[in-house]
């Protein structure tokens, strides 16, 4: 019997997420520092005001050089924070007097008292999320709860969105729903790659099946 998308995509996470949490911590933390370097020395981010991180668990490409990287250039920084009412995450300021704090899943976030932020002011920004996986057309598979998926569709449309992967996370394809977001490129430790065939990015388009305009 043919394999669902939805199972396709189950079947992929389970083995990409066993291999990302098996990865040597040496491993990950070069792989990690690369990738920050790839990124911090790409023109689009170096020239982006705002940037919007996240923070890294079980062996995810790291953000930490990338965070104290933004605040020390004066960058405006952003992580997302999950409402437990509405069941998804919103954008919220980060600075040095706001120190991460525990929040849902494990994974740190900003505290209640940071500010959020709108659509309005993510216009602009350089917008990095984790994944599972990634396909070179900027297909990304997340944790299968849609979290990052409402979250680009809300706050990130107008944004550049990278996605942050260890070479092994970067797969001829990845099987893709409607719901899907794609991302306009993806950094690894070897390479940063825009997503295959992408169309010109536009304020305000949108690609098929909802996805974001591309570079």
């Amino acid at each position: 019997m043919a394999r669902s998308v939805a199972d396709e995509k189950q079947y992929l996470r389970a083995i990409l997420t066993d291999c990302r949490i098996a990865l040597d911590r040496e491993r990950a933390r070069s792989s990690s520092a690369e990738i920050a370097r790839r990124l911090l020395a790409a023109d689009f981010y170096r020239d982006a005001r705002v940037v919007v991180l996240y923070a890294a668990i079980e062996n995810e490409v790291s953000t930490a050089a990338l965070i104290a990287d933004a605040l020390e250039s004066g960058k405006t920084v952003m992580l997302p924070r999950y409402d437990r009412v509405r069941d998804r995450y919103n954008p919220a300021h980060v600075d040095r007097r706001h120190p991460l704090v525990a929040g849902a899943f494990g994974i740190p976030e900003p505290p209640p008292d940071a500010t959020a932020a709108t659509a309005q002011d993510l216009a602009d920004a350089i917008v990095c999320v984790p994944g599972v996986g990634f396909g070179i057309r900027g297909e990304r598979l997340g944790r299968g709860k849609g979290h990052y998926d409402r979250f680009l569709a809300e706050f990130c449309a107008e944004a550049i969105t990278v996605g942050l992967a260890h070479s092994f996370q970067l797969l001829d394809r990845i099987p893709e729903q409607s719901f899907d977001r794609r991302l306009n490129m993806i950094v690894t430790e070897s390479a940063i790659y825009r997503a295959v065939d992408a169309p010109k990015r536009r304020r305000g388009a949108a690609g098929q099946g909802g996805t974001p305009g591309w570079l």
